[in-house]
């Protein structure tokens, strides 16, 4: 099973950026999720096709089960 924490950020250009963390420390807090995009926004680190990343949309965990079977 693997889980990976999406962070949504709005971009200059009105688009929608994803970062994705594989493994998020659970229980996920919302707190720190908000104040950690906030951080990132804040460092201005990251400049996407659609231009700067500028306010924090929204997080989601994506929990994908996979069952691989052999054939031989």
């Amino acid at each position: 099973m693997a889980k990976i924490l999406e962070l949504q950020f709005g971009t200059e250009m009105g688009k929608t950026a994803s970062l994705s963390v594989e493994n998020p420390k659970e229980p996920i807090d919302e707190a720190v999720i908000k104040q950690s995009m906030t951080q990132i926004i804040a460092a201005d680190i990251f400049t996407t096709a659609s231009g700067k990343l500028v306010v924090a949309k929204g997080a989601r965990v994506i929990d994908r089960n996979v069952t691989d079977y052999e054939l031989v």
